[in-house]
């Protein structure tokens, strides 16, 4: 009776030390700490985007998030040896998202600016980019001067937005802003506005996919060069350096001029 009793008791402790092992395994689905990727024991980091910002992201036809920004941080995970889980959600959110979080990385075209990295970290710069002007083909305006007191869209809190609360004032009501670039141009063509501000490569795409639209691009010199960067939270230093070291390999071996079409050191 006794041996039974004391096999039956050996039974029972194994069986509660694999419930504790269990249970104490640490979950890393979300938060800063990268999720496992499987049985390559490959990190998986989640990428927040808003996928209306082509050539950098958009959604193709079977629903994939594809573009310049996507194939760069591809390149990216496949020379550092992780994984990354790409979500479309929303402009606003991929800030938010950073900062609680909930998401590891942000790729949507970012500019690097002084006052983002107030509340973030960047990587080195992967492209260079400027803000041009949009007006409708007839349009008199020639240059940003010519918009003061005029109405304005912009995406909301890109730096179209900057510039145009910075030649218009914080609180002017001649400023509209949209969640993405292509809305804020279609209400200039819908007459709502008289000028849309925006990033170049942006804006040059918009007019390759809508070329029916009768525009015309404005340069002007008060816009100062762009460098874009991928985000992650401020002091999330681990991250940073594998982001910054596998950029720096696809500058080196030319993979970034291949996507790019453009040749940035």
């Amino acid at each position: 009776m006794k041996k039974r009793f004391w096999t039956l008791m050996m039974i029972v402790a194994v069986f509660t030390l694999v419930l504790a092992a269990c249970g104490t395994k640490e979950d890393t689905s979300s938060g800063d700490v990268p999720a496992d990727g499987g049985s390559n024991d490959e990190k998986v980091y989640k990428v927040g985007t808003e996928a209306t910002f082509a050539p950098f992201e958009s959604v193709d036809d079977k629903g994939n998030i594809v573009g310049l920004d996507v194939d760069i941080l591809q390149a990216i995970a496949d020379e550092m040896g992780f994984k990354v889980e790409w979500a479309n959600i929303g402009w606003e959110p991929v800030f938010q998202t950073i900062k609680n979080g909930e998401t590891h990385i942000g790729a949507s075209g970012i500019t690097i600016n002084d006052e983002r990295k107030e509340s973030f970290d960047f990587t080195e710069p992967y492209y260079e980019s400027q803000l041009l002007i949009v007006v409708k083909e007839n349009s008199k305006i020639k240059s940003l001067a010519d918009l003061k007191d005029k109405k304005i869209s912009v995406q909301i809190n890109a730096t179209g937005h900057m510039a145009a609360k910075k030649l218009q004032g914080d609180a002017s009501t001649n400023i509209m802003a949209f969640e993405s670039q292509p809305v804020a141009i279609q209400e200039m063509l819908n007459g709502n506005v008289d000028a849309t501000i925006g990033d170049n490569a942006v804006i040059y795409e918009y007019i390759k996919a809508n070329p029916k639209a009768k525009l015309k691009v404005i340069e002007d010199d008060a816009f100062e060069k762009e460098y874009y960067g991928f985000m992650v939270k401020k002091g999330n230093a681990e991250l940073l350096k594998l982001l910054n070291e596998g950029l720096q390999k696809i500058k080196d071996n030319g993979k970034l001029k291949e996507i790019t079409g453009k040749d940035f050191k």
